[in-house]
């Protein structure tokens, strides 16, 4: 038999538990099947992970398919009812080994007596496990210290397939990144569903800060460390300190700020406005001359006049965002921003496309400035590597993969960097 074929869709957390789920399905000697772990970001999402069911059983005839994930979380019928769909898994069941043991062979009967459908209600999930998978990403390395989210916005379905906050303690954290470090790996990126939230139901309620400050004294060996997308209302007094003071802490943050409007942000159910984001990202430019943020803007949000929209078109100069995530809003079943009024079709498409554009003249200006400096690459490829700031870089001759690199830039390409 086969070793089972793993389909990933949606986010790098995602992508992070697929290689968890590998090793345990590997452990329990699962083989001749298919897995779709699926996204629930978005209704589009979710008609893409039924799309690539469909596609996956048409190239596997005969292979019993295995849907899980935030899709399968949130909507397990939609899943159970697709005759090519033999199990739906639920997203806290996905990551134990019992789960998987169940579902390895037994005679001709693939899973044996196992229900179709195994869901659990997510919300009453207390803890989270450090799934120690030693490698994720070939020279960069993932690591989930965090699931789950306690804020309930109104656009966002993620609750209900994540579940609430929970946090991997800093002991397991470090002796994980330790182990990273030992197999040669020059930098770990932690990774959360509200990274911002890690530590609240810890004892003695430490905050993310204070995990990257552990992380980097204990673990002198790492060279980089970054951090994944965060909430900027909710960055706590060391994770700023880190940022004036700790080098070996990457110069590159993602921001979750989705709007860049008042009155959106509180239709959404936000924690910040639009005068918060601006002096975060005042405050860190401050202490990190030079640092970069990305961000996560929703076009088209329920209620968004064309004065709305300018105010996140605006955002972008504003906070000095150089790599834009735009999303055109799309309504998810069960949440109150599908029962408010909606934006027209093509007045979404229209201004995703113009924060798009945004985007792209915002990250041309980010190259040009780069071009002519010397910055430490680390090679991903033979050919491509990134900056400390997360910038691509492309090569004109062949590199040796996984190293760290101190290159002069000598030019861009719209896209990338050159080195």
């Amino acid at each position: 038999m086969k070793p089972p074929v793993f389909a990933t869709l949606g986010c790098r957390l995602n992508a992070y538990e697929t290689e968890a789920m590998k090793e345990l399905a590997a452990g329990a000697g699962l083989e001749g099947a298919v897995v779709v772990n699926t996204c629930a970001v978005t209704a589009e999402a979710v008609r893409k992970a039924k799309q690539e069911i469909r596609k996956l059983a048409r190239e596997n005839p005969d292979v019993p398919i295995i849907v899980t994930g935030c899709a399968a979380q949130t909507e397990p019928e939609t899943f159970a009812a697709m005759a090519e769909v033999t199990r739906v898994i639920g997203n806290h069941e996905k990551m134990q080994a019992e789960t998987w043991a169940a579902l390895a062979p037994k005679g001709a009967d693939f899973i044996g007596e196992t229900e179709r459908v195994m869901v659990d209600d997510i919300l009453s999930v207390k803890e989270t496990a450090g799934h120690l998978i030693d490698g994720f990403g070939r020279h960069r390395a993932y690591v989930q210290v965090q699931n789950g989210c306690d804020h309930r916005c109104t656009f966002c379905i993620i609750p209900y397939g994540r579940g609430n906050s929970r946090s991997v303690p800093a002991g397991v954290v470090v002796e994980q990144i330790k182990r990273l470090v030992d197999k040669g790996f020059h930098e770990v990126v932690l990774t959360g569903v509200d990274l911002t939230s890690w530590g609240a139901d810890l004892p003695g309620a430490p905050r993310l800060g204070d995990l990257v400050m552990r992380i980097l004294k204990l673990v002198p060996d790492l060279a980089r460390l970054r951090i994944s997308s965060i909430d900027s209302i909710e960055a706590d007094e060391n994770l700023m300190l880190a940022i004036a003071t700790e080098p070996r802490l990457m110069p590159h943050l993602h921001l979750s700020l989705q709007h860049g409007d008042d009155m959106i942000l509180k239709r959404m159910k936000r924690r910040h406005l639009r005068d918060d984001a601006i002096a975060f990202c005042e405050e860190a430019r401050k202490l990190r001359p030079g640092i970069v943020f990305g961000a996560d803007i929703i076009a088209g949000f329920p209620t968004e006049t064309e004065e709305m929209f300018q105010n996140s078109l605006r955002l972008v100069e504003d906070c000095g965002l150089t790599f834009l995530h735009v999303f055109p809003y799309s309504a998810r079943k069960g949440t109150p921003a599908a029962r408010m009024p909606r934006v027209a079709g093509p007045d979404i498409k229209d201004r995703a496309a113009r924060l798009r554009a945004a985007g792209q003249a915002a990250l041309l200006r980010h190259l040009e400035a780069e071009v002519g400096q010397e910055r430490e690459i680390l090679t991903e490829g033979p050919r491509l590597g990134r900056t400390e700031f997360f910038t691509e870089v492309s090569f004109d001759r062949d590199m040796p993969e996984g190293t760290l690199m101190r290159l002069r830039i000598t030019g861009q390409n719209g896209e990338r960097l050159i080195a």
